[in-house]
This record gives C-alpha cells, structure tokens and sequence, in this order.
C-alpha cells in the first residue's frame, strides 16, 4: 500500500446522531470510505492523516435508498463506512477541519 492510496481511503467523516453518541462512548470514529477500501488499508490511513493509534476497524456496506422523485423512480448512492475504534487515550479532533 503506497502513501499516495493511503491518502484517499478516507473519504469524510460521516457526523450523525449515532457517530456522535459512539465518539463519545466507545471512542469511536466513523467516516465514508472508498468502496473497495480494505480494514487494513482504513487502519494505515486513519493513523498516517490523524496520528493516532487504531485498536479496532469495522466495515459496513450501505444500500442508497429508492427514491420516487415526481414521476419517476430513483436511487441514492450505495456506500461504504468504516467504524474506527482508537485505543485509549487517543482522540481525533476535527476542529478547524473545513468539509
């Protein structure tokens, strides 16, 4: 795995209720990541941009919804999104990070 790959693997973070509430309990982090992106390839890029220590990946393939837009029918983008569990007393911070 290249540094270059590395870099893109991370898509954005992915802010909702649930992340939050997993942030701050588990020390979790949550953020959509290319569709092909391996748990070995989130693990090297999450600690190469933040940082930090990873303990734990987990990795969940989201279905877009269908849609009904007027007459017809659509899609919403399927997706992947990767649950980033730090080892204790790490953090990232995503203040001042524009997106």
């Amino acid at each position: 795995m290249n540094q270059e790959r590395l870099m893109q693997v991370l898509l954005t973070p992915h802010v909702s209720e649930k992340s939050t509430l997993a942030a701050d309990k588990a020390s979790q982090h949550v953020f959509k990541v290319l569709p092909d992106a391996s748990k070995t390839e989130v693990k090297k890029a999450v600690e190469l941009m933040f940082d930090v220590k990873v303990d734990a990946v987990r990795v969940v393939n989201v279905k877009g919804k269908s849609k009904r837009f007027q007459q017809q029918l659509g899609k919403r983008k399927d997706y992947k999104k990767a649950y980033v569990r730090l080892a204790a007393g790490q953090d990232i911070s995503f203040e001042g990070a524009e997106g």
